[in-house]
């Protein structure tokens, strides 16, 4: 389903996938039972490892995908359940962040009040909009909307100048549209030709549920798919918008408003609280000037369609059940294949937590967080580093020049664990009991004015850009640092009384993938400081590209379902990390006396197959073609079976462990194999 609040951060780690019994896996992280013992390792090391699990952990009803990270997303969730609720129990002081928590999730979970509001709280932005009479009130909308993050044409965002990242700037990108990608709209093939009729239908009971007949219902759906295929059709592609030369384009606010003349910047950028934005980074220049055009050449009365579909495109999960449901019907269960929406408790802790993460984080981590996991964490990561600059020294195929420059990144490279130093202020976020959409609108615009208020200013490096009980991790390339919240740092992750082998298998290529990010085919561009500067020789260059070539050829080769194949060029940065997660860790694993005493079996299993298993178990899943199709489509993530087997295939170390014949499709001959990092 359609997410509220936009994060725009580079090179997440997104770890969510589902459920497995988590007291178990703290006993016995390498259980045979999660495995198929009759699978041959070197047939099929993802069902050899993971067979068992999958068997007996079949999706549920409400999801689209069911993994063993959901196994700490599951359970935090009910940590975090658990906190909200006695919170919202309470009695809190007028203003308070306790009472604001409070506040937000009883109005979330007030169904008879909501039922009984039904569209009465966007009644007052309905008049508005069909008010409009002007360009000028067109733009004015558009302003409104980008407070509150509902898309609307473009879209705007402060973040590092990413050839400056000492200092914030603002970023114009594409945006507005209901489908998730340009390619739902403009592909001929089968499966985006029934996803558009589907979401024509959807348009047309939506607008029925707004109170229009059959027949405008399907005369506005057709002129908002119209308009959204224009859009669409502008729209820069998801290859090129994962190169960050391409969506880099620098304009002074002079050229911004020379080159597109229908907008009005200047009331625009005063109008959000920007006042002059000075220079602007226009992320896909082709996609502004086309939405200029549309400014003035689509008629006001489709401006008001299109606005009436997206207000209530994003207030919809927190309307009535109707809404939710039709929601649901095609967000859910057509793009996704889910059967079931969430239980509501799980959908408004979920919106609590994202409006107020801090302030629940800060609940979360005086209660979950033992600071000794931080303490073998912080080693951990000190011992990836080292293995990765020994690794990076010993690369035959980079020339010394690019490795000094290669391993002062490294070195730059700044540490973030468990939770900020300095918390989130939300006195100035307004929670009221009159009605939920309203509250989200309040929290969407506590945030958008909180992230304006950044632009033009020196970054903040001691920022955080997910809250400590987040199931997640992330490398940013403009702040070089790696980012490893608190509730990351349990199983099936992080063992804090496990073996070496298991550890550093599991959260141990987490970070050597987080890492690998600063040089991935994406993250190789920023250097030390976080700026887009080559800082490679033309000829290492070339080298590192004809490698991540073999990557993606690999991957090219995978069938996600039937005909359709896994896309090996848009996964790359991703498939690099997993890569290079593997190899750091494994190497860092090497230096451990675990690893010196192969023979000393635990389970039945060496020290280094327990490492690979580790891994293995980390990326056990099941999932709904639907939403594999989704994800071949919009994720720069591998589908979790081919997260096993793919990196895997490439490293002569897990051949070795399992005994892995050449003649077998997970091994791969030394020429055949992708080595980067």
């Amino acid at each position: 389903m359609k997410t509220k609040n936009l994060l725009f951060l580079a090179g997440v780690l997104w770890l969510l996938q589902s459920c497995v019994d988590t007291e178990n896996m703290k006993q016995k992280p390498i259980d045979i039972a999660n495995m198929d013992l009759s699978v041959n390792p070197g047939d099929d090391f993802n069902l050899y490892a993971n067979g068992g699990w999958k068997k007996n952990n079949p999706i549920p009803e409400d999801k689209s995908r069911y993994g063993a990270f959901d196994a700490l997303a599951d359970e935090n969730e009910k940590q975090v359940k658990e906190l909200v609720v006695q919170i919202a129990n309470g009695t809190h002081e007028k203003g308070s962040v306790d009472e604001k928590i409070a506040t937000f999730y009883n109005t979330g979970m007030d169904t008879a009040k909501i039922e009984e509001l039904g569209l009465q709280p966007l009644e007052e932005d309905f008049a508005k909009i069909d008010a409009l009479a002007s360009v000028s009130d067109v733009q004015q909308m558009i302003q409104l909307f980008h407070k509150r993050y509902i898309s609307a044409g473009f879209g705007i965002y402060g973040s590092a100048d990413q050839k400056n990242s000492d200092m914030v700037i603002s970023y114009l990108y594409q945006s507005g549209l209901g489908l998730p990608d340009r390619d739902y709209y403009l592909s001929d093939a089968e499966r985006f030709v029934e996803i558009r009729t589907k979401y024509l239908t959807h348009l047309e009971n939506s607008f029925k549920l707004m109170g229009e007949n059959e027949s405008i219902a399907k005369d506005y759906a057709s002129r908002v798919m119209d308009m959204e295929t224009r859009f669409a059709k502008a729209s820069m592609d998801r290859l090129d918008k994962r190169d960050p030369h391409k969506t880099y384009n620098k304009r002074t606010f002079d050229e911004l408003k020379n080159e597109t003349k229908n907008f009005n910047w200047e009331t625009y950028f005063n109008a959000i609280g920007i006042g002059n934005p000075g220079e602007v980074i226009v992320s896909q220049p082709d996609f502004i000037a086309e939405f200029d055009k549309m400014l003035v050449e689509t008629s006001i009365d489709d401006w008001k369609i299109y606005f009436k579909w997206h207000l209530l495109n994003d207030a919809s999960n927190y309307l009535s059940e109707d809404f939710v449901n039709e929601s649901f019907d095609f967000y859910g269960k057509v793009l996704s294949g889910t059967p079931e929406l969430r239980p509501r408790w799980k959908r408004v802790l979920n919106a609590t937590n994202s409006s107020l993460s801090e302030a629940v984080g800060q609940v979360y981590v005086k209660k979950y967080f033992p600071p000794e996991a931080k303490e073998r964490m912080l080693k951990l990561v000190e011992n990836l580093h080292i293995s990765l600059g020994e690794r990076m020294k010993n690369l035959e195929w980079m020339g010394e020049d690019t490795k000094k420059n290669g391993l002062e990144k490294l070195a730059a490279i700044s540490v973030k664990i468990g939770y900020p130093d300095k918390w989130k202020d939300y006195s100035e976020l307004q929670v009221e009991n009159d009605a939920y959409i309203l509250n989200m609108y309040r929290a969407s615009e506590f945030g958008f004015k909180e992230m304006i208020a950044k632009i033009n200013k020196a970054v903040d490096k001691a920022e955080w850009h997910m809250p400590p009980q987040m199931v997640n991790a992330y490398y940013s390339p403009t702040m070089n640092e790696i980012v490893f919240p608190a509730a990351i740092l349990q199983p099936p992750f992080f063992y804090k009384d496990g073996d070496d082998a298991v550890n550093y298998g599991a959260i141990g290529v987490v970070i050597g993938h987080e890492t690998t990010h600063g040089f991935d085919d994406k993250g190789r561009y920023y250097d030390k400081d976080g700026n887009l500067n080559t800082w490679w020789t033309d000829e290492d260059a070339e080298r590192f590209n004809a490698r991540a070539e073999v990557l993606v050829n690999q991957f090219n080769s995978f069938v996600v379902l039937d005909s359709v194949y896994a896309n090996g060029k848009y996964t790359l940065g991703e498939n690099i990390a997993d890569l290079g997660g593997v190899n750091i860790a494994y190497n860092a694993f090497k230096k451990t006396e675990q690893w010196k005493n192969q023979q000393e079996k635990i389970d039945g299993f060496t020290p280094d197959q327990r490492f690979f298993l580790a891994y293995s178990h980390v990326w056990a899943s099941n999932i709904r073609d639907k939403e594999a199709l989704r994800r071949a489509q919009d994720d720069v993530h591998s589908m979790g079976r081919h997260r096993v087997v793919g990196p895997l295939r490439n490293v002569p170390e897990f051949h070795a462990a399992f005994n892995i014949k050449p003649d077998q499709f997970m091994y791969l001959a030394k020429e055949e194999r992708a080595e980067i990092w």
